[in-house]
């Protein structure tokens, strides 16, 4: 029986092009993916119009095999629906069988984090700096402060930048922030965090005592800004500055990898997922499971540590 795949995919494409209008790359494009499809079927003796949703499944998983990313699939599945619902309309057949395929998922990237090592490097640089009484010494103690905020909450930049002065009259361990949608949320702040913020705010408050008119600023981190305070942009370029002076590669630093080394570090070190999406300030559990994998590494480690039958096979080893 003659194999009219070729012709039945002509017919396809004039109708594309003709009824919806499709841009001639489009079409290019569905005639590339159809001959994929063509081909793999050929091989399998299988014709176009005859195959089945096992058959069409079975080509995705070729293409997961090879390599191909997960759009990439996805486009040859549209593809696919696409034809197999042209030859169920012309009753070319009576069923679609991309009916029943699932999208190929679209694994969401890991967010790019720091090591403790780094973070520790980082912050190091930034007290040596904060330590030097030359003049611009309020700068770098601002820094120091950031960064010791950012990593000790894991807040959003723009949640840090626009922190209120009245956070320097605060007493105690906890920190409130406003967060996306006017929430509240509190946070600890460590030991260190609050020596800086106090060696930031005693020498902004010397320096604003020192200016005849000074202006008072209702802003944790002042500036000749639109908002008033520090941009965010502004912080970030110096955050990268100070990664190059600890050494380390600016292009993986920024206040953004900074906020997932602090939620990455602390599941590594035991922390819940809950716990840490409170912290975030993520409203949906959904967003905070992008760290995960740092759990399931966890929880290899600990199987692999205190499991009896993991302690046999060390011994055996």
């Amino acid at each position: 029986m003659r194999d009219l795949g070729h012709v039945h995919v002509e017919s396809f494409l004039e109708m594309m092009s003709a009824e919806r209008g499709a841009a001639a790359n489009t079409l290019q494009s569905y005639e590339r993916d159809l001959d994929d499809v063509s081909s793999f079927l050929k091989e399998r003796s299988i014709r176009l119009t005859e195959a089945a949703s096992a058959d069409l499944a079975a080509y995705l998983a070729s293409l997961a095999r090879k390599g191909f990313k997960p759009s990439s699939q996805a486009r040859r599945l549209a593809a696919m629906r696409q034809f197999y619902k042209f030859l169920y309309a012309e009753g070319l057949r009576t069923d679609d069988p991309t009916g029943i395929l699932d999208a190929p998922k679209k694994g969401r990237p890991l967010p790019k984090t720091m090591g403790v090592e780094e973070v520790g490097r980082l912050l190091a640089q930034a007290e040596a700096e904060a330590e030097d009484a030359a003049p611009g010494q309020l700068q770098r103690l601002r820094m120091l402060a950031l960064l010791e905020l950012l990593y000790a909450t894991g807040m959003r930049v723009s949640e840090l930048v626009s922190l209120p002065a009245r956070v320097l009259d605060q007493e105690g361990r906890f920190l409130m922030i406003r967060g996306k949608g006017n929430k509240e949320r509190l946070v600890p702040l460590s030991q260190s965090a609050i020596s800086a913020l106090k060696s930031y705010g005693r020498l902004l408050a010397a320096e604003n005592a020192a200016v005849k008119e000074p202006q008072e600023s209702p802003w944790l981190f002042p500036a000749a800004s639109k908002e008033g305070y520090l941009p965010r942009q502004v912080f970030a370029r110096d955050l990268k500055n100070l990664a190059i002076r600890a050494g380390l590669t600016p292009s993986m630093i920024s206040p953004h990898v900074m906020r997932h080394a602090f939620a990455s570090h602390l599941l590594a070190n035991g922390a819940d997922l809950r716990v840490v999406q409170e912290l975030l300030g993520h409203s949906d559990i959904s967003t905070t499971q992008i760290y995960t994998h740092v759990l399931e590494e966890r929880l290899q480690q600990l199987v692999q540590t205190h499991h009896p039958l993991a302690k046999q096979a060390k011994k055996h080893e």
